[in-house]
């Protein structure tokens, strides 16, 4: 191994070197499928340091007993320097021993790569357009939002440093009805700003203050013009002014997670460009919509229902339970008809597609997953199939305070502001936060356990770790000491055991990246705090055990060039999930 090539790059490299040698053999044909192969730790660390697969997934396409396979292989991969051992195990499975020199060089390459250890090429310049958040525009971010955005930014950093090209997208629903109603909300400020006494905000309009400087915005703007004027004279006006204001409000509100997007589609102007007509059209090309009648509804009957034609896509060709209306019966487009349309255009310019939603959207999942393997057939990025699409459901988050639910002031008039809790608690805190439990999973979040400073609160427990790493570091400077690499054949198995644990954050990328799942980082960084944590414990009992060892130099810079490295990991998988490692705490 190079001093820049990690293990993870290159012992898959050993696996393929050693099928190939096989086959210039004749033990097995040429040309085996090889995708299903695969090189991870095992699960149990007693069984070795790295396994494969290799010899059980080939077998079968080979001709051979799974276990003959295993031996032969095994006899090739013993060959491979740094590899004392390689035992067969249950029905082929190859577990492999290295040794310390193996693990040393990745500490060699941890210290060389730095910032970009962990980053890998596995995407392969794909584009994945990642769509999140999409709040309607009718006011500012709330913690409805939050979890959502944060799970969204966090996987677009995961994709990229996984090697995907990836645009962040959001879709500003701006043509339904909830745009007019916004609209209606600030024409009532506006007429406030003007003097006229309002009274209560009416029910069915926005009721925040946040619409107030709006109001008087157009105000100044327009003076009186519009106080009395029929509605027909100022909604488009206002409509466009207000969602202008709340995009930039949403932007700033963002911009406190660190959240920014490449990309924001409006679905007005989709609308006006006639996209879901053209999506229309392609699919009645291709028999995928027709006019037809919808089933009534469960308990009506003949003399309450009154079918209607409509156009339908045919979503159950695709696994959905009926077909779907992408019209109304007035002509205008269903929520189903106009996001195909989006989906169609976002489509066709990149290679995949991932949606995260809300959990209250699971009921539309079907039909949209439908759609997409519909409108893009043929079109994967090797030409095969349709484009790969996933939608990420995220559950609500609920506020607690003290393990009671907590109830904050709402200055937007019915929820809890974004702002006001990165307020109280910082970026930080909210982001990995956001990231401690699968998306699906449901939350709480409680202001007095996301601050604490205990192993409970993963959030301080993985920043301790890189914080309490850098005091290490700067006081061994103030004693004369420097992390050096030069002693590292002193260090333990201990020590060892965390370099063999940070060694998994490169696979952790790419498994993370293609499965979807950035929270997977988050979890892999409390492991290895964890690990972490627990060694620098055993210090407290056993003086020799401690970093700085001020009778033995190189031991010591042995110690601190571990931790060095172990805080590069850490770093590097905070920046993924876009917090800070802080320097102290």
């Amino acid at each position: 191994m190079t001093e820049t090539t990690t293990l993870h790059a290159a012992f898959p490299g050993h696996v393929a070197a050693a099928l190939d040698a096989l086959e210039a053999a004749g033990t097995i044909p040429a040309g085996l499928p090889r995708g299903a192969v695969a090189v991870e730790p095992p699960r149990d660390p007693a069984h070795g340091d790295l396994a494969t697969n290799a010899a059980m997934v080939l077998a079968k396409p080979a001709g051979l007993n799974p276990r003959v396979l295993a031996d032969a292989l095994a006899a090739e991969l013993g060959k491979v320097p740094g590899v004392t051992a390689v035992e067969v195990a249950g029905p082929g499975f190859l577990n492999l021993r290295l040794t310390d020199a193996v693990w040393l060089d990745e500490l060699r390459a941890i210290a060389a790569l730095a910032g970009a250890y962990g980053r890998s090429t596995k995407g392969g310049g794909t584009t994945v357009n990642v769509e999140y958040v999409s709040a309607n525009p009718t006011g500012p971010m709330h913690m409805g939002h939050c979890r959502g955005a944060v799970v969204g930014d966090a996987l677009a950093s995961l994709l990229e440093f996984a090697g995907h090209t990836v645009i962040r997208e959001y879709y500003v629903n701006d043509a339904g009805g909830q745009v007019d109603v916004l609209a209606r909300s600030v024409h009532l400020r506006y007429r406030e700003a003007l003097g006229e006494a309002v009274g209560e905000v009416p029910e069915g309009l926005y009721p925040g203050d946040y619409l107030v400087p709006v109001g008087q915005a157009l105000a100044e703007e327009f003076g009186g013009t519009y106080a009395a004027a029929p509605e027909s004279e100022w909604l488009a006006l206002f409509r466009t002014r207000a969602v202008a204001a709340m995009l930039e409000m949403i932007k700033a509100d963002l911009a406190r997670l660190d959240i920014h997007h490449d990309l924001f589609s409006s679905e007005a102007e989709l609308q006006a460009a006639g996209k879901p007509q053209e999506a229309e059209a392609w699919l009645r090309a291709h028999d995928l919509v027709y006019d037809g009648q919808l089933e009534a509804p469960k308990g009506k009957t003949v003399e309450d229902w009154e079918p209607v034609e409509l156009p339908l896509f045919r979503s159950t060709r695709f696994g959905d339970d009926q077909d779907r209306p992408i019209r109304k019966s007035d002509g205008s487009w269903t929520y189903f008809g106009a996001d195909l349309a989006y989906h169609f255009q976002k489509a066709a310019s990149v290679d995949a597609l991932v949606d995260i939603w809300g959990a209250d959207h699971a009921g539309t999942v079907k039909r949209i997953k439908a759609a997409v393997a519909a409108l893009t057939q043929g079109h994967g990025p090797k030409g095969e199939g349709s484009k790969p699409f996933e939608v990420k459901l995220v559950q609500m988050v609920q506020l607690m305070k003290g393990g009671q639910p907590f109830k904050m002031s709402k200055r937007a008039g019915n929820f809890v502001t974004l702002a006001d809790v990165v307020d109280m608690v910082g970026k930080d805190v909210v982001r990995f936060t956001m990231l401690t439990r699968k998306p699906d999973a449901q939350m709480d979040f409680d202001f007095d356990k996301v601050v604490e400073a205990s192993k409970d609160n993963p959030v301080f427990y993985v920043q301790y770790a890189h914080a309490r790493i850098r005091s290490t570091l700067r006081k061994a400077a103030a004693e004369g000491f420097a992390p050096s690499a030069e002693g590292l054949e002193l260090l333990g198995d201990e020590e060892l055991a965390l370099v063999k644990l940070g060694a998994q954050f490169p696979r952790l990328v790419e498994a993370a990246a293609a499965a979807r799942e950035p929270h997977r980082v988050a979890f892999f960084l409390y492991d290895l705090a964890g690990a972490f944590h627990s060694y620098w414990n055993l210090g407290n009992d056993k003086p020799e055990k401690r970093f700085i060892v001020a009778q033995d130099a190189k031991l010591t810079g042995a110690r601190l060039y571990l931790a060095s490295q172990i805080g590069q990991i850490v770093k590097n998988g905070l920046a993924l999930l876009g917090v800070e490692a802080v320097e102290e705490m």
